[in-house]
This record gives structure tokens, C-alpha cells and sequence, in this order.
């Protein structure tokens, strides 16, 4: 089965630096962009930041944009995201992603990691 492993996260001050790893298994990683979602309490659930199997034009949402750096390791299975100067309105639950086209049915195929907390004191 699939299986997305996440690990990192936890409690800084603002400023400081986490890292988020994920771990992903059963399927054919080079196949799928693999990334991160988040949801802060009372909001949308919002992608932060993900990379295709190419390694080119790594998408970032635009209030990390400059802080996070993502980056996947192909032959570990593994993708990275260094998050830099963090803010309290980072503060959230973030999800590790895996996703693929499903050109017929007209969506993405998603397969999930758990939920880890990040939280950005100030």
C-alpha cells in the first residue's frame, strides 16, 4: 500500500527554521510532484509548496516564497522543505502530498501523509 511518512515540524520562535521530511513508498515516486499542504485554524486548507518529478520550477505558495525551499531526493523516495524565518501565520497543520493527473477522470489522485504541527510563536 502507499504509505507517506512524514516527520519534522514542531514548536519554534518566530525567525527560526524548521525542516519537514516525507518518506513515500508504494508507488513509483518519480512518477508524482510530491509537496506540502497546510490548514491554520479557520482557514482553507492552501498548497505551500510542491516539486515535480523534473526538479524544475518548484512551486511556492507567495507568502513563503523566499523562506521555504523544497527539494526531493529521487533515489531516497524522499521529499524536503526547509522552512526559513518562520512567522507566526505559519502556524499550521501541514500534510505531506503525493499527486498525480488523472487525465480521464479529470482530478488529481492524492495519496497523503499524516497531519504535523508546526507552530510559530511570537
Amino acid at each position: 500500500d502507499v504509505q507517506l511518512q512524514a516527520s519534522g515540524g514542531g514548536l519554534v520562535q518566530a525567525g527560526g527554521s524548521l525542516n519537514f521530511s516525507c518518506v513515500v513508498s508504494g508507488l513509483t515516486f518519480e512518477d508524482y510532484a510530491v509537496g506540502w499542504f497546510r490548514q491554520a485554524p479557520g482557514k482553507e486548507r492552501e498548497g505551500v509548496s510542491c516539486i515535480s518529478s523534473s526538479d524544475e520550477s518548484p512551486y511556492y505558495v507567495n507568502s513563503v516564497r523566499g523562506r521555504f525551499t523544497i527539494s526531493r531526493d529521487n533515489a531516497k523516495n524522499t521529499v524536503f522543505l526547509q522552512m526559513n524565518s518562520l512567522k507566526p501565520a505559519d502556524t499550521a497543520v501541514y500534510y505531506c502530498n503525493a499527486r498525480i493527473y488523472d487525465r480521464h477522470n479529470l482530478d488529481f489522485l492524492n495519496y497523503w501523509g499524516q497531519g504535523t504541527q508546526v507552530t510559530v510563536s511570537s
